[in-house]
């Protein structure tokens, strides 16, 4: 379905099975989604808010159980304070609560029933040879990683629940030294030049056998210890493949851009843009809490770039 012009709050771009999308939120906070299949057309502007404000609060998150979580706008319209919400918002967000609830043991009725699912380890390995370790819902075991935009990527261990999955997590930062996080910026980036797969399967198995071996000896009860490797989504492989793709030389995250979406790994896009022969990398993790407008806009590279493609 085509998502009609017009202003919306973005929340980032998000996966589901049939694919990506750039999930949207009217002005009367109706949720949406774009999809950002091949062949779509991203045409927009970034609106700033009245105090100039790019990023903007995506409100708050009422956690039901294991597979309903309600997003709930910020009744203000407030920019973003900290990360993506307003200081209020994140006060009554259950989500945040995710992170620490194996160290606080604080938890909603509706997080505790998430918790109690099974939860996987993995490691995952991004274009530039990075890797890091997370945590993936059952329900989430594939997707998560597809969004993470991960090149390799393998699990390590199927834990009983959220709280032991994340104390897991920790011991394999601290005695592996793997991080947690690696910014979405980086992850587009290294998609222009890409190392070789073969080298980036082999130093994602060799962090998973270092994990493995810890978890085994860690002397943790309630996880088992597995061996299993991810499927990374099909359309990865246009962008892995694209000769010459360079950074889209323009933020994303401001200002008017018109693209053609060819294919994407995470939140990173391979596009097309009228006047360029050169295929283009976008990382459209930026539009996270813009407020855009759809419509016709046009994508005005810089002089200097136009001339080198």
């Amino acid at each position: 379905m085509t998502t009609a012009p017009g202003r919306y709050l973005s929340a980032g771009v998000s996966w589901d099975d049939d694919g990506p999308y750039l999930a949207l939120r009217s002005p009367v906070g109706v949720s949406l989604q774009m999809r950002l299949n091949a062949g779509t057309v991203l045409s927009y502007r970034v609106l700033p808010g009245e105090d100039g404000a790019l990023r903007h609060c995506l409100g708050s998150v009422k956690v039901q159980d294991r597979h309903t979580r309600i997003a709930q706008p910020c009744p203000e319209h407030s920019a973003a304070e900290r990360g993506y919400q307003c200081g209020p918002c994140f006060a009554r967000d259950d989500w945040r609560l995710v992170h620490n609830v194996h160290r606080s043991g604080i938890a909603s009725p509706g997080l505790q029933l998430y918790l109690e699912q099974p939860h996987w380890l993995y490691v995952a390995t991004f274009a530039d040879g990075t890797s890091k370790v997370g945590t993936a819902a059952a329900g989430r075991k594939r997707l998560r990683l597809v969004e993470q935009g991960a090149v390799a990527a393998r699990y390590v261990a199927r834990a009983d629940d959220g709280r032991v999955v994340r104390i897991l997590e920790d011991l394999v930062t601290a005695e592996a030294g793997l991080v947690q996080a690696v910014r979405a910026g980086t992850k587009a980036a290294a998609l222009t030049q890409p190392l070789a797969e073969e080298f980036l399967d082999r130093t994602n198995s060799l962090h998973a056998a270092k994990v493995r071996e810890l978890l085994a000896g860690a002397g943790i009860r309630g996880f088992s210890v597995v061996a299993e490797t991810w499927e990374r989504p099909a359309q990865a492989r246009v962008v892995l493949d694209a000769a010459g793709a360079v950074a889209y030389p323009l933020d994303p995250g401001s200002g008017e851009h018109a693209m053609v979406i060819e294919a994407m790994v995470g939140a990173a896009a391979l596009v097309t843009v009228e006047g360029s022969d050169t295929p283009l990398l976008a990382d459209l993790a930026r539009l996270k809490g813009r407020r855009l407008n759809l419509g016709a806009y046009q994508a005005r590279l810089p002089a200097l770039q136009t001339a080198l493609f």
